[in-house]
């Protein structure tokens, strides 16, 4: 999925974005909303520096103000561009991956689908069994506190979900871990994995 150099893109992309409509930001709050350890916001912060994306002065206080050159909206840009090309490419092979799934489970005679992790790709399923002769009775995930997302119930165990014939795996950030765990509560032969994850 995300090759590191995709995530290291998205990062100064963010980081872009925040100066941009902040100057006077302070690295600690730059840190907190991109996610990452201080000193690797310095890090990329440094790195942009160092490109001519960012330009750094001193204000008042021993505070620094931030600003994009015009390298660094040009940049920007570019990097926004590519993030969301690489967006609709996914959104397609997700939907069509998708789609295969819904076909093997007609073909099973599968109506009743549950699946397995609140993510991006649960909502495009959602979206994609719209076309299909099937219907997503809920999801289950063990890590929110959400009940519902899309206009679905979201389960916490699976106790606690509907009647279902089949389970699609839809977890994006650990879909190994999330498969392994559901093998111990849902037979193999009714679980099924969107291509897009290559699990299989």
């Amino acid at each position: 999925m995300n090759t590191k150099a995709d995530r290291e893109e998205e990062r100064v992309l963010e980081l872009l974005d925040a100066v941009g409509k902040q100057s006077n930001l302070s690295q600690r709050h730059l840190a907190s909303n991109m996610g990452i350890a201080l000193g690797l916001a310095n890090s990329y912060l440094k790195r942009c520096i160092r490109k001519g994306f960012i330009k750094i002065s001193e204000a008042p206080a021993n505070r620094y103000l931030y600003y994009l050159t015009p390298k660094g909206f040009a940049e920007k840009s570019r990097l926004t561009a590519k993030y969301l090309s690489s967006s609709f490419a996914f959104y397609r092979r997700a939907g069509e991956s998708c789609m295969d799934v819904f076909r093997r489970c007609e073909a099973q005679g599968w109506r009743r689908i549950l699946l397995y992790g609140m993510s991006d790709l649960a909502e495009i399923a959602m979206l994609r069994a719209e076309e299909s002769d099937v219907e997503i009775v809920g999801i289950l995930d063990t890590h929110t506190e959400r009940r519902r997302f899309a206009g679905v119930a979201v389960w916490h165990s699976l106790q606690q979900a509907g009647p279902y014939d089949g389970c699609v795996l839809t977890e994006l950030n650990s879909p190994l871990l999330s498969y392994e765990q559901l093998l111990k509560e849902v037979d193999k032969d009714r679980i099924l994995i969107p291509d897009i994850l290559r699990l299989e």
